[in-house]
C-alpha cells in the first residue's frame, strides 16, 4: 500500500484467509495514523476499530455511528456482526 494522505482500500480483505487478512489489517493500521481513510468492507473485523461507520442499504445510508453505537442500535450493522460471528463456528 502506498503511504498517501488519503487511503481508499476497497474490500482489501474480502478474498483472504485469516492469516493474510490479519497482515493486511496490520498494514492498514500502520498507514492510517494522521490520515483520512475510507474503507469499503463486508468483513466486520475490518471496520471494528474505526471512528465512524456508514452502513449502506439499497443505495442509501441506513445507519451511521461508531461500532459500539451501531451495536447498541441493534440494526443492520449489528445483524452483519452477528451473522459473521456465527459463521466462524460453522463446520462442514
Amino acid at each position: 500500500m502506498k503511504d498517501a494522505p488519503i487511503i481508499l482500500p476497497d474490500e482489501a480483505t474480502v478474498s483472504l484467509d485469516a492469516e493474510n487478512e490479519t497482515e493486511i489489517q496490520q498494514t492498514i493500521s500502520r498507514l492510517v495514523e494522521q490520515k483520512t481513510v475510507l474503507i469499503t468492507a463486508h468483513h466486520m473485523r475490518t471496520v471494528e476499530n474505526t471512528n465512524k461507520i456508514v452502513v449502506l442499504s439499497g443505495g442509501t445510508v441506513a445507519e451511521t455511528g461508531t461500532p459500539a453505537e451501531l451495536m447498541k442500535q441493534n440494526g443492520a450493522f449489528a445483524r452483519m456482526v452477528q451473522l459473521q460471528t456465527e459463521s466462524q463456528n460453522w463446520v462442514l
